[in-house]
């Protein structure tokens, strides 16, 4: 079966049994990432199913959601965000200078060599080595706390938004019909 890779937020609110409102309303509070074609919300399919049907932890998935406010603050100022990733690996360096931690740092300094759009994708992705990296994230102190809490909140909200199971056939035929 074809499956399109980018939704619009009608689609996206039939996949999370919410109402477009919602969906908006994630994507504004930059929960849900999106990209703006010819002024409409396009919405990638696998960030819509990581909501659905989490690969992850709830904690993973709590980290993703805090990660991804530190996207945000990524694309409005990029220099100081990556510039503070850099001082906070070199302070994680200093307080584990030997072991298995060295492994994640040294590979966080490969995504930030590779700059901005780079570190985007692992800030935001689901895949397993951005889930991974994110556990030995070197973005601590981004967010005021104030934000923080509020994307946690957003979170809490979400888990209980969807705290019903859907059959998996029913999940099937709607992931058909999209």
């Amino acid at each position: 079966m074809w499956a399109r890779v980018w939704l619009t937020t009608g689609e996206a609110a039939v996949l999370l049994r919410s109402s477009r409102v919602r969906v908006a309303d994630l994507c504004l509070r930059g929960l849900l990432p999106y990209v703006t074609i010819s002024s409409q919300r396009r919405i990638r399919r696998c960030d819509v199913e990581a909501l659905i049907a989490p690969g992850m932890s709830r904690a993973q998935l709590e980290s993703l959601w805090l990660h991804r406010a530190v996207a945000g603050r990524l694309v409005r100022d990029p220099r100081a965000v990556l510039a503070a990733a850099a001082i906070n690996l070199r302070r994680l360096r200093q307080m584990h200078p030997e072991g298995r931690a060295w492994e994640w740092l040294d590979r966080w300094d490969a995504v930030l060599d590779q700059g901005a759009a780079a570190v985007l994708e692992t800030l935001t992705s689901s895949a397993a080595y951005a889930v991974e990296l994110r556990e030995a994230s070197p973005f601590a102190g981004i967010l005021p706390e104030d934000e923080r809490r509020a994307v946690l909140a957003a979170f809490a909200e979400s888990r209980r938004d969807r705290a019903r199971l859907m059959p998996r056939g029913k999940f099937e035929r709607v992931l058909r019909s999209v």
